[in-house]
């Protein structure tokens, strides 16, 4: 088993755990897929150090222990599609930092708690399609979590579809405003009033933290914004130039009533200047015309 191979298909769990420890330690690559297996229990690769790829893809489970990918320390890629997984157990990936691509694909997920995905700082491809997902408060930080991992940058990730509520389904949580997730605080705080400030599920700071200043490192330096933020910001910026625009009309037209209140100010003081003199030229008429009269009498 030693360098780079494939264990072939229809290699029962227990075999592999009686054959890692003598023959498998150096083994890299392990495909366990399109198998039964159902349960794997914990600590089973504990022994294969060297492994960077494991595929677990079409089987049966529907649960995982946390410590059963304990020692993996230089796993790469792990592929869980195609089970029946409903959850993520928090310190399950808590082993396998390094991991770079992660499919949990065509599974039974509802919702992820952010926590348990907090460890994967390196991770550059996530696969979460054809999963009933429930866009509800138990998501939310799992979609600032996904949303932070997109600002970063250099990570895929696939939609993340809703199936309830069901004005919601069919749309990507990522599409979704923060603003519809609001009502979460407020049961938060009822929920807090009424039992002695429980805790926030799958966060780790203080009830009142936003879901940024929870996360660890580099999430605290990298601050993302929801697309509802950006959004928010196009339409200030917007705003402004349109603002700008009806502004910039304002100042000419009161430019143009003051330049054209000063041509008729100006106009009407010399018309004025000119009356005196219509009347004078009036009078030396009427006393031409008496003395016209006078003479001929």
């Amino acid at each position: 088993c030693s360098g780079s191979r494939s264990i072939p298909s229809g290699l029962h769990h227990k075999s592999l755990s009686e054959r890692g420890s003598d023959k498998c330690l150096n083994v890299s690559v392990l495909d366990l897929s399109n198998n039964y297996l159902d349960n794997l229990p914990a600590g089973l690769f504990r022994d294969m150090s060297n492994l960077t790829r494991l595929t677990l893809h079409n089987n049966s489970l529907t649960g995982m222990d946390r410590d059963l990918f304990q020692g993996l320390g230089s796993l790469q890629n792990l592929d869980l599609s195609l089970n029946g997984l409903s959850t993520v157990p928090l310190g399950l990936l808590d082993e396998v930092q390094g991991l770079r691509w992660l499919s949990l694909a065509g599974n039974r997920l509802h919702g992820l708690e952010r926590a348990a995905f907090e460890p994967l700082a390196n991770l550059q491809h996530l696969e979460l399609g054809q999963n009933p997902w429930e866009c509800d408060c138990n998501l939310r930080d799992f979609k600032h979590w996904m949303e932070w991992l997109l600002y970063r940058g250099g990570c895929l990730v696939d939609a993340v579809e809703c199936t309830l509520p069901k004005d919601l389904r069919g749309r990507d949580i990522r599409g979704v405003p923060v603003e519809m997730f609001n009502y979460c605080l407020q049961l938060e705080d009822e929920n807090g009033a009424g039992g002695g400030g429980a805790s926030r599920s799958g966060t780790g700071g203080g009830p009142g933290s936003p879901p940024w200043e929870e996360a660890p490192g580099d999430c605290v330096r990298a601050r993302y914004r929801p697309v509802s933020v950006r959004r928010a910001i196009g339409t200030v910026v917007i705003a402004g130039v349109v603002c700008g625009i009806v502004c910039i009309m304002m100042v000419a037209a009161a430019a143009y009533g003051c330049i054209y209140a000063s041509l008729m100010a100006k106009y009407q003081r010399e018309l004025k200047k000119r009356q005196p003199l219509m009347g004078d030229g009036e009078a030396d008429g009427e006393e031409r015309e008496e003395k016209q009269i006078s003479s001929v009498a």
